[in-house]
This record gives structure tokens, C-alpha cells and sequence, in this order.
């Protein structure tokens, strides 16, 4: 037993899947500075995009991501990168 694919479907869903990687660093900024903590604004306000990589462009930015801050104990890499998880799969599964 053989596999068909209809190569209409399939090139318009991989046409909507390479639009992954920039939906997703998008997702990334916004969830990272939604998990910054706060209290001057000047983390989440220079937490950037640069190239393709999320910058967070402070420098106690380490010790914000240790959980240094009680407004997020667990950093702000970690829940970033279970939402992305999670937004993934969501993305991928409206294909």
C-alpha cells in the first residue's frame, strides 16, 4: 500500500508551515516580555528582536531569568518556551 499526496494540498501547506519561524520569534517577544518582570518598564522596553533572536538588551537580564524577581520565580525563558510548545502545536495543527 502506497502513499498519495495531492501536490496542490501539499505545496499550499508547506507554503503556511515556512511561515512558522516568523510567527513564532513574533509569539516568542511578546510572551517573553509578558514574562518579565516590572519595575521601571526598561526590561520589557528593551527586550528586542534582533536578526532572529529574542535580545534582552539589560544588564541584569541573567538575574531576571534565574527568577531573581518574586513577579517571576521561574524566569522568563522557561514559560516562553512551554507557550511556544504549546502555540506550535496549534499552528501546525490548522494546516
Amino acid at each position: 500500500m502506497g502513499v498519495t499526496l495531492n501536490s496542490k494540498v501539499f505545496k499550499s501547506r508547506m507554503k503556511k508551515l515556512s511561515g512558522l519561524p516568523s510567527y513564532l520569534l513574533k509569539d516568542a517577544l511578546q510572551i517573553t516580555k509578558e514574562n518579565t518582570p516590572v519595575a521601571s518598564g526598561y526590561a520589557k522596553n528593551n527586550t528586542i528582536i534582533q536578526g532572529n533572536k529574542i535580545v534582552s538588551n539589560y544588564a541584569y537580564a541573567g538575574r531576571l531569568n534565574e527568577g531573581y524577581s518574586s513577579q517571576a520565580p521561574e524566569g522568563f525563558t522557561k514559560p516562553t518556551i512551554e507557550q511556544l510548545d504549546d502555540d506550535t502545536a496549534k499552528y501546525v495543527r490548522k494546516i
